[in-house]
């Protein structure tokens, strides 16, 4: 670096920052901190461009606010596409699921199941809690398709009347 920039880049801090800083702070809405940034920032590429100015022969005082200026265009772009930033504080106040009442109807369904025949609880589990269709549910129980049917079918009534009686469904 040759002494005429060495010489250019105090100067540029002392001679532009302040006025730079409240230039950038209209341009922010009044965000000090983030105005702060854009004046770092303005300044950084500055004394990567050192030479290139200390040799232009237009005022740095503009070539800073306009590096400053799309500085600022770039942050407040790129701030509409990304959404906003919170805190973890945020998070602590908001409700989460309610998961209470699913684990009591989940209780009370199994206790229900145990006041099924063998029979209708293997078909109901496999058909409802497994998930598989009528014929892979008697294949897996080794009985007919019909079988299945009314296993199930005579099975949920019984769940239901139970159900009823515990006062869950209603």
């Amino acid at each position: 670096m040759d002494t005429a920039v060495e010489c250019f880049l105090p100067r540029l801090y002392h001679e532009h920052a302040s006025s730079l800083l409240r230039y950038v702070v209209t341009l922010t809405g009044g965000d000090l901190y983030w105005a702060e940034d854009v004046v770092q920032e303005t300044l950084l590429r500055a004394w990567r461009h050192a030479e290139q100015l200390v040799d232009a022969a237009g005022s740095t005082r503009s070539w800073l606010a306009t590096v400053a200026r799309r500085i600022v265009i770039d942050d407040y772009r790129s701030r509409r596409v990304r959404p906003q930033e919170v805190g973890d504080t945020a998070l602590e106040f908001l409700a989460g699921p309610d998961e209470l009442d699913r684990a009591l109807s989940l209780l009370a369904l199994a206790d229900a199941l145990a006041t099924l025949t063998p029979a209708q609880r293997e078909a109901i589990v496999e058909s409802y809690l497994v998930g598989r269709s009528v014929r892979q549910a008697a294949a897996v129980l080794g009985i007919p398709c019909g079988t299945v049917k009314s296993r199930v079918h005579y099975g949920l009534m019984a769940l239901r009347r139970t159900l009823d009686e515990e006062g869950v469904m209603g």
